[in-house]
């Protein structure tokens, strides 16, 4: 099945963004047509919301990730699916979903969010009940995936995935560093914080380490990046646990040895047993239970790609 192309909000820029940094000064951004697809294991969306990240702004502003344009920006979604690929059975036409689009993975402009449409990958989609709206649902996406990347991948922190919300006490602790970033938003409402700390603190790597006193740290979850890695390893390195860091940025300093650091790409789910539990079996249960609540409110900034 093919479509007629819809519209898109295109950086139109013919220069590669991670060769040109200074990108911010054009600001080539206009409303183009969209690409059409024919995929299997997808669902075509027709997008009420879209939302987005800080990390869809750096991506223009200070060209870290390669992409060529013309190219599409952003990755969170929600709307009706209009359409399903070959082999889906799982979604039907006129169903709510929210989804991740993947676009910066498969470099396929179908695959991003800032459009009319989006192509959603089925294990990157859940259903999104009719009592909670798109707005709020909008903010689930990009830090969801995030999240259930760095929690459960075995090759990151590898914890037991969830089908529903049990609180028990698995006998090791977790560090997160960003307790009020979107992606710990999400991931908050799979685990539960026994203590706070403020990051703000000049004791705050003491602090830590004390209360993991006698304690087993399962590894750390650095949601931030950037300096907090480095308070983040000292506190591991000090620490009895699994000496294992995972973050949300690819630059980080050489870790003391024994120490492994690892850096997370969100969409890195899409295509493992992850994506499929995450986003098939648990989210759409817990969403439709009200036992996940999206933590962040969102900011409704226009309608229409053209206020983009």
């Amino acid at each position: 099945m093919a479509f007629s192309p819809e519209r898109s909000l295109v950086l139109t820029s013919s220069e590669n963004l991670l060769e040109k940094e200074k990108a911010r000064a054009a600001d080539p951004l206009k409303v183009n047509s969209a690409p059409t697809w024919t995929r299997r294991n997808e669902i075509f969306t027709e997008n009420h919301t879209l939302a987005i990240n800080l990390v869809d702004g750096t991506i223009q502003t200070r060209g870290w990730f390669p992409l060529n344009c013309p190219t599409i920006f952003r990755q969170d979604v929600t709307g009706i699916v209009a359409a399903i690929g070959h082999n889906v059975t799982r979604f039907k036409i006129g169903n709510r979903v929210i989804g991740h689009g993947v676009g910066m993975a498969t470099k396929q402009n179908q695959h991003m969010g800032f459009q009319s449409y989006t192509v959603v990958q089925t294990n990157m989609a859940s259903e999104l009940p009719d009592d909670m709206t798109f707005e709020k649902a909008a903010v689930i996406p990009l830090g969801y995936s995030t999240a259930a990347s760095e929690l459960f991948q075995g090759e990151f922190l590898n914890l037991q995935m969830l089908t529903e919300l049990k609180r028990k006490d698995p006998g090791k602790k977790l560090l997160v560093w960003g307790g009020a970033d979107s992606v710990w938003g999400n991931a908050m409402k799979v685990l539960e914080a026994s203590q706070v700390f403020d990051y703000h603190s000049p004791t705050v790597c003491d602090d830590l380490v004390a209360a993991f006193k006698g304690k087993t740290i399962a590894g750390v979850f650095d949601c931030i990046g950037g300096a907090a890695t480095a308070v983040c390893t000292d506190v591991v390195h000090k620490s009895t646990s699994d000496k294992f860091v995972t973050t949300t940025r690819s630059r980080f300093p050489t870790p003391p040895e024994g120490l492994g650091i690892k850096h997370i790409f969100r969409t890195s789910i899409k295509g493992n047993e992850v994506g499929k539990t995450m986003c098939k079996d648990f989210l759409p249960t817990v969403l439709k239970a009200r036992t996940f609540v999206p933590a962040l409110e969102p900011l409704v900034v226009g309608k229409g790609l053209d206020t983009a």
